[in-house]
């Protein structure tokens, strides 16, 4: 990644701890508990993949990232909410997540899931409230909750459980589940990015386009990295997919194989952002990290 790439998503990330730390500013009548949960997870740092994204979206669109921090700041809630359910016993039963104990770990399984659920809410809370064009909040409201919901992560989800039994057919049955587990949230936060700058229906699909493919691309490596990863590095546990009787990307295809589906996937996103020219670089660069990442 460029210095000038690097130094201006570090300047995105610091602008959005900010802002994520004053979301959840919560009044007094939430329990202290509740609040202590929610922020614990979602000031716990990462790598802000999400919310950049929308940034980065409405930057490449003609549009002024400060815009779009209410929508950035929306769908980092809904990760975070996902990956404290997913850290679950019940579901993934991890208990290390961005280097500390997970959620249920520190709080326990009951307030862990009452974090998740507020994080969701209060992302739809702030993405309505954030925005000053009432049609457009309500059409982001409209991706986000289609992207996070039955047809989108938690269907995902829910299809991911249960190959784990039944198993997985083939690679496109593999990649339709993570179409909608990975793929679908890091589309809306292409769409809502393009949608808060004005983008044209054409641009808003070919946003979707690079969003799919990179999520795709985003699942091999992460399949990868649990396969040959750094557990420090990661900040989470690694080689937990075999134990679960998951069946990832590199056990369908091989390590090798499941590069080059990364970087064939890699190509077809670069190749969706042509329509945005030279605007569109910093997603360039984003969509190349993905695949060399090492954490």
């Amino acid at each position: 990644m460029s210095p000038e790439t690097s130094q201006h998503l570090q300047s995105l990330r610091e602008h959005l701890e900010q802002t994520l730390k004053q979301s959840l500013e919560l009044p007094e009548t939430c329990p202290e508990q509740l609040a202590l949960a929610m922020q614990y997870s979602l000031l716990a740092g990462g790598k802000r993949l999400r919310p950049v994204l929308v940034l980065l979206a409405c930057e490449a669109c003609g549009g002024s990232w400060k815009q779009a921090i209410p929508a950035a700041c929306a769908i980092e809630m809904i990760h975070t909410y996902s990956l404290i359910h997913d850290d679950l016993p019940a579901m993934d039963d991890d208990d290390l997540r961005r280097g500390q104990p997970t959620s249920h770990i520190k709080f326990g399984e009951a307030t862990a899931i009452l974090a998740g659920d507020g994080l969701l809410t209060r992302a739809f809370e702030v993405l309505a409230g954030g925005l000053d064009d009432k049609a457009v909040a309500a059409a982001c409201c409209v991706d986000l909750a289609n992207a996070a919901g039955p047809e989108g992560m938690v269907g995902g989800q829910q299809a991911d459980l249960e190959a784990e039994t039944a198993g997985v057919r083939d690679i496109d049955h593999l990649e339709a589940i993570h179409r909608r587990k990975t793929g679908r949230l890091l589309c809306a936060s292409l769409t809502m990015g393009g949608r808060i700058a004005g983008a044209s229906p054409e641009v808003l699909e070919r946003l979707r386009i690079y969003g799919e493919s990179v999520g795709l691309a985003f699942q091999i490596a992460d399949d990868l990295l649990d396969e040959v990863g750094d557990e420090q590095k990661m900040g989470k546990g690694v080689r937990k997919d075999a134990s679960h009787g998951k069946l990832t990307y590199p056990a369908l295809l091989g390590l090798e194989a499941s590069r080059q589906r990364a970087v064939e996937l890699i190509d077809r996103a670069v190749g969706a952002l042509e329509v945005l020219g030279d605007q569109a670089k910093y997603l360039r660069e984003i969509a190349s990290y993905v695949i060399h990442r090492d954490h």
